[in-house]
């Protein structure tokens, strides 16, 4: 099982880096988490500097992909070269986005009749793209997800989990990665987000 998260530069280090420690609590043999960038390093928006461990044609062939976002979504859109490398299908992966990585997905058609969830400084660009804005952190149809908020990334990443890997996985990673004290409040804020799209998924297979 390969989840691939599209990382470009200028990255958000949270979108991105939350995403992949929490999707990195599943341990088994099969499960890999890569971060996938169009080159062998990328600069977050803080100047982190991270190298890639998949290319974006690995990421195409991957289990699930999850478009990180950053300071420069916007270029990563309008360059036509790069954005025609990003063959993502909802039809055999499970495909995701974060903030600004919402723009992405709405650019790629994966979007259309489907409302969204992004960060209030891209609202106005996934608008622009026919794409209505939902005011909540998490929202799903199918085998596409957006979440709005760096933190709600917690959200993408365990709704991703609990498809692949099933619910109970998603209760263990988040224990895992919550804070002391309020472990089951961040569990039950998490099964309130993400159980209603897990019960479309089953009413719809």
């Amino acid at each position: 099982m390969h989840i691939a998260i599209l990382t470009f530069e200028g990255f958000n280090e949270l979108d991105s880096l939350i995403a992949f420690g929490i999707l990195n609590r599943i341990k088994k043999p099969d499960w890999r988490v890569s971060i996938a960038s169009p080159t062998v390093r990328v600069r977050s928006m803080n100047g982190v500097i991270i190298e890639a461990q998949a290319s974006l044609a690995e990421a195409a062939e991957a289990d699930a992909v999850l478009v990180g976002s950053g300071m420069q979504t916007r270029e990563v859109v309008a360059d036509a070269a790069l954005m025609a490398q990003l063959q993502l299908d909802p039809a055999r992966q499970l495909v995701g986005a974060q903030c600004s990585g919402t723009l992405v997905l709405a650019k790629l058609g994966l979007l259309k009749e489907v409302p969204a969830c992004t960060d209030l400084i891209t609202k106005p660009w996934v608008e622009e793209a026919d794409v209505a804005v939902l005011n909540q952190p998490f929202f799903a149809r199918g085998n596409v997800a957006t979440a709005g908020g760096c933190l709600a990334s917690q959200y993408l990443a365990s709704w991703v989990i609990a498809r692949l890997e099933g619910i109970e996985a998603a209760r263990s990673a988040m224990h895992y990665v919550a804070p002391v004290g309020e472990k089951e409040l961040y569990i039950e804020r998490m099964m309130q987000n993400i159980t209603p799209f897990l019960d479309e998924c089953s009413a719809t297979a």
